[in-house]
């Protein structure tokens, strides 16, 4: 069982799930964010800080983004198999085929999502920077 990023992600990009994530198998391409399937641990912590609302449960993926379950696991087959290892291609640019073949996302909920994150262990390290 894995999570899966689907189509309210697109040109958004706001990186909250992957400084939640425990495993680090979030992995961002040009336009979207990759859940890979292999490394998922279907722990929950992703879905909830979604500000878009475009991570679901394999199980619970609605059915006009069901075809978002084989996007992420076949973008990983793509760069698995032009990179090696596995954890050089986390920047690789580029998307599958079915997101770059969209039209540019775009909206008024855009303004309000904030693109700005830190890791858990900054966030835990940012007193040091400002003494009360």
């Amino acid at each position: 069982m894995t999570y899966v990023i689907a189509q309210p992600c697109v040109d958004i990009k706001d990186r909250a799930c992957v400084t939640e994530c425990p495993v680090d198998c979030i992995y961002e391409g040009s336009r979207t964010l990759y859940i890979n399937p292999a490394e998922c641990v279907d722990c929950h912590a992703c879905e909830p800080v979604c500000p878009v609302e475009a991570i679901f449960h394999e199980d619970d993926l609605p059915r006009h983004w069901a075809h978002y379950l084989a996007v992420n696991a076949e973008y990983f087959e793509y760069f698995d198999e032009a990179a090696s290892p596995r954890r050089a291609r986390r920047d690789a640019v580029g998307d599958h085929p079915v997101v770059e073949a969209l039209p540019p996302q775009s909206g008024p909920h855009m303004k309000e999502i904030s693109f700005f994150t830190v890791r858990k262990e900054e966030a835990a390290d940012a007193d040091l920077w400002f003494p009360s």
